[in-house]
């Protein structure tokens, strides 16, 4: 069988779904690889070091995708690459089937195979394949060091001879992966640090990296069973508010992670905790391109409020490729490894798997 890749619009996408490192594991499962030219030189990575492991480096596009019986993507490649895409082929990304349904419907019904990794199911199985993980942690750290890199202090406490530089106070706001990594990452570089979260089980979890949690007095657990914030209510958003704002005025960095899985995303910090914020505070907001956790995020901007700096990237992996490409790439074979059936060497689509069955797009 026949695994293989094309590139990614890189104005939105730099990460890669097959490294070096990750060819050698689907050569010794039986598979060939075949990836377009230049397939990883705008990481640094040339076609002979490709080619010294026996892949098969190809010039067009539709060699790579009509030869493959397995494609191995980030995003759903364009509709005139998907036209290239055959009955009985499979395709392996993030599909977002939430905003891509009618032209996965399609897809459906010419036959063609359709796992989405973003619906990987939360159990222990499933977890060296988790995609969402992996990548929310390098963007949790990341959001702390683009943070930090505009913020005018310094961040650790520094006692001097002139006298003391008090240390930054941070607020990470959702303490999923991305939010404790960022609660990580800012404690280790000094920071005081301090995460809320609708989901009262984090509070242990922040508290064993060294943050202070804040707790919405009278406040229910909002946790779905797959592990996921879920909607809070009307009352507990008031309450959240009200903290919040008395909160905000006393920090330097706040760092967004807030999301819920298919939705829009919360709107926290609103216009009038942002004008009781201190004059050269940094908001990093994390869920840009779901619309946000601020009332003034825009996505690809630094937006200036009253001397309060709001940012937030479309892709913020997109300053990691590297990292970002040898972990996704890896929780991508681990999925393969999964699905291929080595007796036989074909893939063996197992409803009675779970993780198969909840990432197939039916």
């Amino acid at each position: 069988m026949r695994i293989g890749s094309i590139l990614e619009n890189q104005t939105i996408e730099k990460r890669i779904a097959i490294t070096p490192e990750i060819v050698k594991k689907y050569i010794t499962l039986g598979f060939e690889v075949c990836l377009i030219e230049n397939f990883g030189l705008h990481l640094g990575i040339k076609d002979d070091e490709f080619r010294n492991l026996g892949v098969n480096i190809a010039k067009d596009e539709a060699e790579v995708l009509n030869s493959s019986d397995i494609l191995v993507q980030h995003g759903l490649p364009s509709e005139d690459k998907i036209s290239n895409i055959k009955e009985n082929q499979t395709l392996v990304g993030v599909l977002n089937p939430y905003n891509n349904k009618e032209k996965l419907d399609n897809l459906v019904r010419k036959k063609i195979n359709l796992f989405s990794l973003e619906l990987l199911p939360r159990i222990t199985r499933a977890q060296s394949m988790d995609i969402l993980s992996s990548q929310a942690n390098l963007a949790g750290y990341k959001a702390v060091i683009e943070s930090f890199a505009n913020f005018e202090k310094a961040i650790p406490m520094m006692m001097t001879a002139a006298g003391t530089v008090p240390a930054a106070k941070v607020l990470v706001v959702g303490a999923g992966v991305a939010g404790l990594q960022a609660i990580a990452t800012a404690k280790r570089m000094g920071a005081i640090v301090f995460g809320t979260d609708v989901r009262m089980a984090s509070k242990e979890q922040v508290e064993s990296l060294g943050g202070k949690f804040l707790t919405v007095e009278g406040s229910e657990n909002l946790e779905t069973e797959g592990g996921y914030a879920k909607e809070a209510s009307e009352d507990f958003k008031k309450k959240q508010e009200e903290l919040l704002y008395e909160t905000l005025n006393k920090i330097d960095i706040v760092i967004c992670t807030a999301l819920i899985p298919g939705k829009k995303a919360p709107l926290i910090i609103k216009e009038n905790m942002i004008e009781n914020m201190k004059s050269g505070s940094v908001i990093y907001d994390l869920a840009a391109v779901q619309g946000g956790n601020t009332a003034f995020t825009e996505v690809d901007k630094t937006i200036d409020k009253n001397g309060v700096r709001i940012m937030g990237d479309s892709n913020i992996l997109n300053k990691l490729p590297i990292s970002a490409s040898n972990l996704y790439s890896k929780n991508v074979f681990n999925f393969i490894d999964n699905l291929f059936d080595k007796e036989n060497k074909k893939i063996n689509i197992n409803l009675d798997d779970e993780i198969i069955e909840k990432t197939l797009i039916k």
